[in-house]
């Protein structure tokens, strides 16, 4: 099993500067086409719809919603620095379910969304918890997406037992864009500003820092 090289917060520059208020608006980018040597899967059915990757009981006190765009700098900062927090303090505790939204703005042409049909896939073929994981690394990852994308996303899907072909072969397909377009369709509704966005209990944070996160979630328990 080869492992991932992790590259926490690499490529970033002075984009993580702009804070925990800023979030991400927009851009442009491309990757690689090529898949890992050996993966000759064919053609994947398209999936149109999948559960909402969710953490925490059903019957929690508080409702955590978090779009996201796996291109997003700002979304990389939330997930490997806040949202670890809210599941060891909180979704663990019973006292928060978390629920993940696709919002691809796109930041990035290619991986904005074939990060996430690579987590979709990672999602349809293990469960959420795993899903969870996957999303993590592919954010520690994130600086190396356009160079290495597809290779990244295989060894990140083997390292969690699931099909590393089949989840680089859904990067480059895109069987779950039409479950990513729904979620993304759910946060235009919404008027999303920029990712992430969070939501406590509904409410749109005007900051998702730790402190205004753990502060919004404290109130309503």
């Amino acid at each position: 099993m080869r492992s991932t090289r992790r590259s926490f917060l690499a490529g970033l520059g002075g984009t993580a500067a702009l804070g925990a208020t800023a979030g991400c608006l927009g851009g442009s980018g491309s990757g690689s086409a090529n898949l890992p040597d050996g993966c000759d899967v064919g053609t994947l059915e398209s999936v149109s719809s999948l559960p909402r990757p969710t953490l925490g009981p059903e019957d929690a006190p508080v409702t955590v919603e978090v779009f996201e765009d796996f291109a997003c700098p700002h979304c990389q900062t939330f997930t490997t620095e806040v949202y670890p927090e809210i599941k060891s303090n909180y979704v663990d505790a019973g006292d928060v379910r978390y629920r993940f939204f696709d919002f691809p703005i796109p930041v990035d042409e290619t991986w904005s969304w074939a990060a996430a049909s690579a987590a979709r896939a990672v999602q349809d073929r293990a469960d959420d918890e795993t899903f969870f994981s996957f999303t993590e690394g592919v954010y520690e990852n994130q600086g190396d997406l356009s160079a290495n994308g597809y290779q990244i996303v295989h060894d990140l899907a083997d390292e969690l037992g699931v099909d590393g072909c089949a989840v680089a072969a859904a990067a480059d397909q895109e069987p779950y864009r039409e479950v990513v377009e729904a979620d993304r369709q759910t946060g235009s509704e919404r008027d999303i500003p920029g990712t992430p966005a969070v939501y406590v209990n509904g409410e749109l944070l005007d900051n998702y820092g730790w402190d205004a996160v753990r502060s919004a979630i404290d109130s309503q328990l």
